[in-house]
């Protein structure tokens, strides 16, 4: 007659099977979800576990020795399945013949165990030791995925399984004894619930580090700035957990890479690369590639080879391959957040060209500009040469004829060509006052400072606006062009006063200021409540400015403009000077 089960023991293994049923699902769940087959394993294991359960308790209630057999069998293939599925979570393995081996071990051993040894120690002791290692060896993989990653999630997972593979030793002493009943069932289903949460765990940080995985292929990251090129591009990927190396393939068989995969360019591409970049094209999909697992292949260090197809606005897609040392990085995350990610990249290389052509167009409009002032103060001193050499010389003549007609002359024939003397007269101050806004004569004779000051004077007197101005400190070096820019801009300035200000004062202070030297223009003129954006005056037709802005990039220099100390507008314009010197 069978003795009654402890009722304890039926209601702890019935407490873990339906523990190990919501694990089931669960797993089954993140399979469905993800369709990554390491969660399709987790799921076989936790089944298994739920088997193993029932099977126990049949033993339990019968005490037949067939059930104990299964019992065995079950437990060990549990153990099995757990370690394929963190192996097919370190890097995707293709099952081989030796892993029957493990599957049969249960079968063969526990028959021997069960049907013909004697003793139960030798019995217990080498299942008990292959579910040990076996479940230890899988915390391992957890653990050596932890110290590549850093994962939190990896190290909690990994520590809960190895300490459940120490408490599998207890079996044969304790809990097969009748010893640990049962607790022994309460400490399975911690570890099971250690378990489960470490693999949720390990799906947030999948996810949170895809996350940021693409921020920082997309986004500015901090001090790293936007992406700027594909080699941008690639160094980020390369920086991706675990990642050895990132390359890019364009149509036509263009590769770029970094790391691991810089030797790519030149062609030297590991076995299994073209298909996967031709499988990727054709299907316009993410896919994920094991590297050579044998230890004589050329790419057995690539324990990963992820690939994203990247459309572009620009030209035809490319392919993004990042290699690594352990499983992908982007492991928990479905196909069509890689899609997007993929298109995210694209459009961000699309942007940084985009960025680098509107930069090259912008640079060549500006050498175009400065060009066109060159020629244009260039046409500017051919005419005043001109005005000053030829047209001032034939009016002095016709002055000097004049005159001597009129001393040869009398009556109103001498008053007359006294009036054609006085339009003669008028005539020379008009082509030496155009002359001098060419090209300003002093300029050339007497340097910056006194044409500065004689700019100054001439300009008091024709508009009765005070200027008061202090050149104490200048430079006895600077370039001929920077001089006449500084001149032009003093100019455009002060007729800026006269045009807008209504100042009744205008300050002028020229100095040096370390390697610079610095014009700066103030009023005590309406402009000052609001200083004026150049952009737009310029868009709105007023240019001045912004060709004095122009004018002073052509020899490196820039212009301020802000609320001056006189209340009015200031203007702070700076160019390069070599030297500095007393004036």
């Amino acid at each position: 007659m069978l003795q009654a089960p402890p009722i304890a023991e039926l209601d702890a293994a019935a407490l873990q099977a339906a523990v190990t049923v919501g694990l089931t699902a669960v797993a089954a769940a993140l399979y469905r979800r993800y369709r990554k087959p390491y969660f399709a394993w987790f799921t076989v294991a936790f089944a298994l576990y739920v088997l193993r359960l029932a099977v126990i308790v049949a033993f339990v209630l019968t005490a037949a020795p067939a059930w104990l057999y299964w019992h065995q069998v079950a437990t060990g293939w549990t153990a099995v399945a757990l370690l394929w599925g963190a192996l097919q979570f370190s890097r995707p393995l293709a099952f081989r013949a030796v892993w029957w081996l493990a599957l049969l071990f249960p079968v063969v051993w526990s028959y021997v165990a069960i049907y013909l040894l004697d003793s139960f120690l030798w019995a217990a002791l080498p299942a008990v030791g292959f579910l040990s290692f076996v479940t230890a060896w899988s915390g391992v993989i957890f653990l050596r995925h932890w110290r590549r990653t850093r994962m939190p999630s990896a190290a909690f997972l990994g520590g809960s399984l190895v300490l459940w593979a120490v408490h599998h030793l207890d079996y044969p002493f304790l809990r097969a004894r009748g010893a640990w009943v049962p607790w022994g069932y309460y400490l399975d289903i911690a570890f099971l619930l250690l378990v489960g949460a470490g693999l949720l765990f390990l799906v947030l940080d999948d996810v949170r580090g895809g996350l940021r995985a693409m921020m920082s292929l997309v986004e500015p990251p901090g001090a790293h700035g936007t992406v700027r090129n594909v080699h941008d591009l690639l160094t980020r990927a390369a920086m991706l957990p675990a990642a050895t190396g990132a390359a890019i393939f364009s149509p036509g068989g263009a590769v770029q890479g970094v790391g691991a995969c810089a030797s790519w360019a030149s062609g030297d591409l590991p076995p299994g690369i073209p298909d996967l970049i031709r499988e990727v094209t054709n299907s316009d999909r993410p896919h994920v590639d094991s590297g050579d697992a044998s230890p004589t292949g050329p790419a057995r260090a690539v324990a990963y080879r992820a690939a994203l197809p990247i459309p572009r606005q620009t030209g035809e897609r490319q392919v993004l391959v990042v290699t690594g040392e352990t499983r992908h990085p982007f492991t928990a995350l479905d196909d069509e957040y890689l899609v997007a990610l993929g298109r995210q990249i694209g459009e961000a290389l699309d942007s940084a060209e985009l960025n680098d052509r509107l930069s090259a167009r912008t640079a060549e409009l500006s050498r175009l500009s400065v060009r066109m002032i060159e020629q244009h103060e260039e046409e500017r001193r051919r005419i005043s040469l001109e005005l000053h050499d030829e047209t001032a010389q034939v009016f002095s003549a016709v002055k000097l004829q004049l005159g001597v007609l009129r001393e040869r002359s009398s009556g109103a024939m001498a008053d007359g060509i006294g009036t054609a003397l006085q339009l003669v007269d008028q005539g020379m101050r008009s082509i030496r006052s155009v002359t001098e806004l060419l090209r300003p004569a002093a300029l050339d004779d007497l340097g910056l400072v006194p044409a500065l000051r004689s700019l100054a004077q001439e300009f008091e007197q024709s508009t009765g606006i005070e200027v008061r101005m202090d050149a104490s400190v200048v430079p006895v070096d600077l370039p001929p062009d920077a001089e006449l820019v500084l001149f032009r801009a003093m100019q455009e300035g002060l007729s800026n006063v006269v045009r807008h200000a209504h100042a009744r004062l205008v300050e002028v202070r020229l100095a040096g200021e370390g390697n610079n030297l610095v014009l700066t223009l103030a009023d005590d003129g309406v402009g000052g409540r609001d200083a004026p954006d150049i952009d737009v005056l310029q868009r709105e037709g007023h240019l001045g400015l912004a060709g004095m802005r122009e004018r002073l990039a052509t020899v490196g220099g820039r212009l301020v403009v802000g609320r001056g100390s006189l209340g009015g507008l200031q203007l702070n314009v700076t160019v390069p000077a070599r030297a500095t010197g007393g004036a």
